[in-house]
């Protein structure tokens, strides 16, 4: 595995991280459960061996569904880990929108497509913006 480390953390800064090594993937995921849970059209998740991350800061946990538990900021709200023993033993799911630099590890993949909103196929056809128009 390629040596490197991706820094990050919540909103205000009460909880923070470091994940020491390359995570597995880079996934956008566009399901139900993910875009109600952080209130977000797609949300990307990097997936790393359980011992590769370390937290500092307290975090809260929302069990969302089965054995799938969803780990928050307490204080600013901000998502921040997935972890489900059942369908991933040993593994944690990072949000990368929490990461330190947003340009560290691109995308690899889309996942949950069958419950993307139908007008995700025209995003790339938006009007931009470099601020606010």
């Amino acid at each position: 595995m390629e040596a490197m480390e991706i820094a990050g953390g919540c909103h205000c800064g009460a909880v923070r991280y470091v994940i020491g090594g390359r995570p597995r993937r880079h996934s956008l995921c566009f399901c139900a459960d993910c875009r109600r849970c952080a209130g977000a059209p797609v949300v990307g998740w990097a997936v790393v061996d359980e011992g590769l991350l370390r937290v500092s800061g307290e975090v809260a946990v929302y069990r969302s569904s089965g054995d799938v538990e969803r780990s928050f900021c307490p204080r600013c709200g901000a998502g921040l880990f997935y972890r489900s023993q059942k369908l991933f033993p040993g593994s944690v799911d990072v949000q990368t929108g929490t990461f330190d630099d947003p340009e560290i590890l691109p995308p690899t993949e889309a996942i949950q497509m069958a419950e993307a909103p139908s007008w995700m196929a025209e995003i790339g056809e938006l009007p931009k913006h470099w601020r606010w128009p």
